[in-house]
């Protein structure tokens, strides 16, 4: 193939409209729990494997795709853009990376270019959707990878956490602190540190203030509307599209979508949580 957009599975969007020429793919993250294996594909009931979460009680786990699983992908193209979740919050941007080497070894001609995002979710989708649209326009390869990266650079993301189950469990938060911010209906907001880390940084008691909050901090950090909006969520989509008629009140036409959480970020977002990039 001539072109190939890949991403990890952190990446909202399960296809593509590709122009011509150019395939779109994913390499999927493993969510275990217990001694049950669910692969993030587009075929992942992910209702399912949350109430598999609930209803175990220790902690699951979740493996980023081996240098394999993208060496695989690389090979079968002459042009390879990859994309990853954030480096500081999973090991497959290494992986990725690792791929890139050993595949460049023994093919030094492609060209393989891949994008640590510093963020996940819909910062994904979007660095997809400019790839796809700068190959239509046909764009150098030199050209795409220097745009993507500016893109992502100027780029913001959001976290709106409603449980906190999962990071209990995990040894993130007490339990009882756990329990009882659920129980209070907490709503905790968290944003991406320079590093690609998640810094929460606000805490409140209702789903109101906090899709309140979230439109505060899209004004704060310049948000104009000239760029996708991707709003991920976890069995939530009351709250999704408040935000989202919140955000086209504030800035008419902007181009805002709604799209359910995957495997990998429900498992991180947890019932009713919310994901914002822009």
């Amino acid at each position: 193939m001539e072109w190939l957009i890949v991403s990890d599975s952190s990446c909202e969007i399960r296809e593509l409209d590709t122009a011509p020429g150019v395939t779109f793919a994913l390499v999927p993250f493993k969510i275990r729990i217990g001694q049950r294996e669910y692969v993030d594909l587009p075929t992942l009931n992910t209702h399912a494997m949350l109430e598999a979460m609930t209803a175990y009680n220790g902690a699951s786990t979740t493996a980023c795709p081996s240098p394999e699983e993208w060496a695989a992908w690389f090979e079968l193209a002459d042009n390879a853009i990859a994309l990853t979740i954030s480096s500081n919050l999973s090991g497959s941007y290494n992986a990725a990376m690792a791929a890139r080497q050993m595949v460049l070894e023994e093919h030094p001609d492609k060209n393989i270019f891949v994008l640590d995002t510093l963020s996940d979710a819909g910062a994904l989708a979007a660095a997809a959707e400019l790839a796809n649209a700068r190959i239509a326009a046909g764009d150098s390869f030199d050209d795409i990878c220097a745009a993507l990266k500016a893109y992502n650079d100027a780029g913001h993301i959001m976290f709106a956490l409603a449980s906190f189950e999962n990071l209990a469990k995990n040894g993130r938060v007490n339990r009882v602190v756990g329990f009882l911010a659920g129980k209070l209906n907490m709503r905790v907001l968290g944003r991406r540190t320079a590093d690609g880390r998640i810094d929460f940084f606000y805490k409140t008691r209702g789903e109101t203030r906090v899709l309140a909050k979230i439109l505060e901090e899209m004004s704060v950090t310049g948000f104009d509307g000239g760029r996708i909006v991707f709003i991920s969520h976890c069995a939530n989509p009351n709250a999704a599209r408040l935000l989202r008629h919140g955000i086209r009140a504030k800035w008419s036409g902007a181009d805002v979508r709604i799209v359910p959480c995957a495997g990998l970020c429900s498992f991180y977002a947890q019932d009713q949580g919310i994901i914002i990039t822009y």
